[in-house]
């Protein structure tokens, strides 16, 4: 399997699709494992955006698994090559995983520049075509230990034809062989997991054929591509995620890439995802808005009390719109800082959060920030949306381990009492 020893335990599943568990044995020691549902630790280069390792590790409960991108690192190619001891080591991470994909779903990346042979990623330099030989080089270089393998992800836009769906198919099971063909023979990448790139659009018979002909190759686990349109109809969505992961096999892990808002990742993971990736914390700080949609199920009343207040006075969910599908919009996840109404509001972000932006300020003193385009504004909006992100997470893995997916999926939608 690529020489992999990646292992993916499950200890419930939830009517035949919500997967509860732990993947072990990951990274190329294999003394890492990750719990499902679950995200990755989004990065900039190895760098949380905004917060220094420092400030990073005074969370808690951070993934074991750090993301990097290709469209990030493919321009420091000849300076990582020099270096030679691997991003890791360049960027200076430690006691981490690192997951190598091909574009930065924070980013917008344009169309059209795919061939039989080439895919393409933009840098600050602009674009940078590469054929899987570059491709396989730059893995070497960056010496992860997990990636996606190349694969023509240009079909995630409504309208594309049922032809070129099928190209991209064809190109992208093609460019898995070549990949796995040049890792085998990489001494560089011995003990590293590859991921084969499930494609397909929004047609079920390519989704379906994707999916087959991609297990049917010694992978360790499977990255799903081309949902991250948000003008995807969410029942269209999780009807193509549900029937591809039927084929997938069941001890392996599914990775869903581009899906990020909260009630999204609940309808996927109900389909049979178990890992996302974390950029939408950064898509709300670079908004100005700070997460603040409630996944506190607890039995405590005080929680639930002050939960409800927090609800019924419209501080949280009041934003945004459901429906959008444009990163530059608010969702209804999130409260806009930026708003006049917070500049008088002394309370802490999210009552009852325990990160340091909620322990420590207010607000109305965040707003100011905002206001006056002060960095720190950047810093302690980036804290307290990964922190609760990642709690988000973990409560839905109690959630699922105790029966009470509808409950959670209610109160992070605001609709208990219906």
């Amino acid at each position: 399997m690529a020489g992999s020893r990646m292992k993916l335990e499950l200890s419930k599943v939830v009517q035949g699709r919500s997967r509860l568990g732990q993947l072990k044995e990951i990274g190329r020691t294999g003394q890492h494992c990750l719990d499902i549902p679950g995200c990755l630790l989004f990065t900039h280069l190895g760098t949380v955006p905004h917060l220094t390792q420092d400030t990073l590790h005074t969370l808690s409960s951070l993934p074991t698994v750090t993301q990097v991108t290709l469209s990030n690192v493919a321009e420091h190619q000849e300076v990582l090559e020099e270096f030679k001891g691997g991003f890791k080591k360049f960027a200076g991470l430690h006691d981490t995983v690192l997951y190598c994909s091909l574009h930065d779903s924070a980013a917008h990346s344009p169309t059209g520049h795919t061939t039989n042979k080439t895919v393409s990623v933009w840098g600050s330099g602009g674009r940078i075509e590469l054929t899987v030989a570059k491709y396989m080089a730059l893995q070497r270089t960056v010496q992860p230990d997990w990636y996606q393998t190349m694969a023509d992800g240009e079909t995630r836009q409504t309208g594309i034809s049922r032809k070129r769906v099928r190209k991209s198919v064809d190109r992208s099971l093609a460019h898995l062989d070549e990949c796995l063909l040049v890792h085998q023979k990489s001494q560089e990448l011995e003990g590293v997991s590859v991921f084969g790139v499930v494609e397909g659009g929004d047609i079920l018979e390519e989704r379906l054929r994707s999916a087959r002909e991609t297990a049917k190759r010694p992978v360790a686990g499977f990255c799903l591509d081309g949902f991250q349109n948000g003008a995807m109809d969410q029942a269209l969505r999780s009807q193509l995620i549900t029937a591809v992961t039927k084929e997938l096999p069941e001890d392996k892990p599914r990775l869903l890439q581009g899906v990020g808002r909260p009630d999204e990742v609940l309808a996927c993971i109900e389909a049979g995802v178990d890992l996302f990736e974390g950029f939408f914390p950064f898509q709300a700080t670079e908004r100005g808005c700070a997460l603040s949609f409630r996944f506190n199920i607890t039995s405590d009343p005080e929680s639930a009390v002050a939960d409800e207040e927090q609800h019924a006075a419209g501080e949280t969910q009041s934003n945004g719109d459901l429906n959008c599908d444009d990163q530059t919009h608010t969702t209804r996840f999130e409260m806009d800082l930026k708003d006049k109404r917070y500049q008088g509001d002394f309370r802490p972000l999210v009552e009852g959060c325990g990160c340091y932006c909620c322990r420590n300020h207010q607000r109305a003193y965040v707003h100011h920030l905002l206001m006056t385009n002060e960095l720190l504004a950047g810093v302690l909006l980036m804290i307290h949306n990964t922190s609760h992100y990642h709690s988000f997470f973990r409560a839905v893995r109690e959630a699922l381990a105790n029966d009470k997916m509808d409950l959670l999926r209610r109160c992070v939608l605001g609709t208990e009492k219906e």
